[in-house]
């Protein structure tokens, strides 16, 4: 028999690449998830609950009864095929306070988040300033329609040719053309364009959360600028080895410096990038419990209910050495003052 060593891991990028059209494209149904322990008073600041994916006020009905706090849900539904992400949630919310006021359960906090290019259409501080006004705790620059995930992963051909195949996804973009058909948030001079520092100052100027999204590192270091400049503490940038993203832990430590938050996910964890546990924590523990978040990123039916995903990574970085008081820190206390929730007595001395 052949001694040698087989890999069998394939590297994060090749997996990267191969993995999105499978989870874009896998939709057995609803996912309606059962029950979880362990996750008492954490928060989820990145969940998703839109068409095709798990159904939020099940979801929310479970994360009640499993103990936690609360759930930003960067995704959900459509009302009527209208983006208004504020009033899918306060149907869920409704619904959730009736059954628990009827099961004698304390429902967690429901929040919605805002996508600035989330509907594919030409982004605006009109539209902007009503989804704030309606009460949206969350604001995400570009995401899947950002040039950085057309030239990394692809996209779904209907998100750059609305003739295009429904089902179809396309290979990774050449920069050139990613940056024709996607969002890219700097200008000619390497500066952040007009509409998206005006989006930074609103978002400040509302005191809710802002999430870099797909950001570039060009992107990433100008907003990180900005968010300095305005002495504002409730920027976040979302699953940081991903190959979207991909800091470095030195990276980490400048971002943190101005206050910016590093929002770990179990995406990144999850078998479709494969990072490493074990580099998660170290990363933790170099740049400090304090600049970081623990959150699902979940919702597609390839991965487990958020509910189950906040256990796993609360079970992960627990397993590689952060203790109970860390995991309350990176999972309850930062993840609420990024939403604006007030922490009772209850939750302090959890």
């Amino acid at each position: 028999m052949d001694n040698q060593h087989v890999d069998h891991a394939t590297p994060t990028l090749e997996r990267c690449v191969t993995s999105y059209p499978a989870r874009r494209g896998f939709r057995p149904g609803v996912v309606y998830p059962p029950a979880v322990a362990d996750v008492q008073d954490s928060i989820d600041i990145h969940c998703h609950a839109h068409e095709g994916q798990q159904d939020a006020l099940s979801l929310a009905k479970l994360a009640s009864e499993s103990g936690m706090l609360g759930i930003l849900f960067k995704t959900i539904g459509a009302i009527h095929g209208e983006y208004l992400p504020e009033l899918a949630i306060s149907q869920v919310r409704d619904a959730l306070n009736r059954w628990a006021d009827e099961k004698q359960v304390r429902p967690i906090h429901c929040w919605a988040g805002y996508g600035v290019t989330m509907d594919n259409k030409p982004p605006s501080l009109e539209k902007l300033r009503m989804h704030l006004d309606s009460g949206v705790r969350g604001v995400w620059l570009p995401i899947f329609n950002h040039a950085n995930t057309y030239n990394k992963v692809g996209g779904k051909t209907i998100w750059i040719d609305p003739a295009g195949d429904p089902d179809g996804h396309t290979a990774p973009l050449p920069w050139d053309e990613a940056l024709r058909v996607g969002h890219y948030m700097l200008g000619d001079n390497f500066r952040l364009k007009p509409f998206y520092e005006d989006v930074v100052k609103m978002v400040a100027d509302y005191d809710v959360a802002l999430f870099f999204g797909h950001a570039t590192h060009p992107e990433i270091r100008e907003l990180a600028a900005l968010v300095d400049k305005l002495g504002f503490k409730k920027a976040v940038i979302d699953h940081p080895f991903s190959p979207f993203v991909d800091l470095t832990i030195e990276m980490m430590k400048e971002l943190a410096s101005v206050g910016i938050t590093l929002n770990f996910t179990f995406d990144e964890l999850s078998p479709l990038l494969g990072v490493d546990p074990k580099e998660m924590q170290k990363a933790i523990r170099e740049v400090g419990v304090e600049h970081f978040t623990l959150s699902s990123d979940a919702g597609e039916p390839l991965f487990p209910h958020s509910v189950e995903c906040m256990r796993l990574i609360r079970g992960y970085m627990r397993a590689f050495g952060t203790n109970d008081d860390e995991i309350y820190t990176l999972s309850t206390a930062n993840p609420a003052m990024i939403c604006g929730l007030e922490l009772g007595e209850r939750s302090k001395a959890a």
